[in-house]
């Protein structure tokens, strides 16, 4: 990551990093995206985190951003276990594979520990999140809040133990239950971008949310 600065995000970078995660999620998951409009609803929720809203700026660019949220792990034991989500990380297409996306993770998930939080879980592709330690949620009991295991689930502890014995639900915020409309309004503001279904990345990403079972 030489020549790269990672910092807090500003007022002032909001409509930059907007478009890059627009950029970064057009037609990847779905014909078109819905997370910059999603970047934009966390600013403004009460579960986000400010202090760990951080981007990668090059040459005073922003080539990426990650934003995190407070949420919880509803145990089946009556306990509410406070954890932490991230996303969306977004990198540049043009700076995609370049360590980026990495170097802001682990940057991100080291303050996280240093402020004390305990444990991060997310939805990813543990193809790529295990590198960061992230296991299956489910390794743990933990699944999501309707109840089910999923392979998508993924979980860290920053601090040891810190799951163990807190088998439960997983729920995030209601935050990022995006209202569609909303969203297409927010995005008319954007220059025109073609939505494309059928891509690889959107079939990877299908078959991933096919991959759960109940928890029984």
């Amino acid at each position: 990551m030489e020549g790269f600065v990672i910092r807090l995000e500003q007022p002032q970078d909001y409509r930059a990093v907007e478009h890059l995660t627009r950029e970064a999620f057009w037609n990847c998951h779905v014909p078109g995206c819905d997370e910059h409009y999603l970047a934009r609803v966390l600013r403004d929720a009460a579960c986000f985190l400010p202090e760990l809203d951080f981007v990668a700026e090059r040459g005073g660019r922003i080539v990426g951003s990650i934003m995190y949220t407070r949420a919880v792990v509803r145990c089946d034991g009556g306990e509410t276990l406070p954890v932490l989500c991230f996303g969306p990380v977004s990198v540049l297409p043009e700076w995609q594979g370049k360590g980026v996306g990495s170097a802001l993770i682990r940057h991100s998930l080291g303050a996280a520990r240093a402020q004390g939080h305990a444990a991060v879980l997310i939805y990813g592709d543990p193809a790529y999140y295990a590198r960061f330690g992230f296991v299956a949620a489910e390794r743990f009991g933990i699944g999501t809040a309707d109840g089910h295991y999923a392979d998508a689930l993924q979980a860290v502890e920053l601090v040891a133990g810190a799951l163990s014995g807190k088998a439960g639900r997983f729920a995030e915020d209601e935050a990022y239950e995006i209202d569609a409309e909303a969203a297409r309004a927010f995005d008319s503001a954007f220059p025109y971008k073609e939505k494309r279904a059928g891509l690889p990345s959107q079939r990877r990403f299908e078959a991933l949310v096919s991959m759960r079972r109940p928890r029984g």
